[in-house]
């Protein structure tokens, strides 16, 4: 039986097999129990509240109330620039200055449902609708 040449990198090549299954079996035990926060480019959340939280909530904090540090990431709640849908809606599509644009990572839907659900919590109370549709008819043609 022959030896092999470099048996530390034959130890290393065996570590890194069974470091690839172990990482691969993590991560199709993670798909199965449904704590996925994106299934690839777009998010996988459908209600207004767990979009919030997988997204929004990172900038504007779990109470809506905003933050100010290593950027300005202004209040959703009680916020006035909320009353008209289609403003927060045409935000989460395009981005606005230091916000990104959501529009290829959500749906018509779950951009409805995220706005609809920030304007109806956080001691907002607005109690129009938006729906997929207008929310359709904001993006770029």
């Amino acid at each position: 039986m022959k030896k092999p040449k470099n048996p530390a990198g034959l130890r290393f090549l065996c570590v890194l097999a069974a470091a690839l299954v172990t990482t691969t079996a993590q991560a199709q035990s993670d798909l199965s129990s449904g704590a996925v926060f994106s299934t690839g480019p777009s998010f996988a959340q459908r209600d207004g509240r767990a979009l919030y939280e997988a997204i929004c909530q990172g900038c504007h904090m779990p109470d809506a109330k905003g933050a100010v540090g290593a950027g300005r990431y202004p209040a959703l709640a009680g916020n006035a620039n909320l009353a008209a849908a289609r403003y927060p809606a045409t935000v989460v599509v395009n981005g606005l200055r230091a916000m990104p644009a959501f529009g290829d990572q959500l749906d018509d839907q779950q951009i409805a449902e995220v706005v609809n659900y920030v304007r109806s919590h956080f001691g907002n109370d607005f109690k129009d609708l938006l729906d997929a549709a207008t929310v359709k008819s904001l993006r770029p043609k």
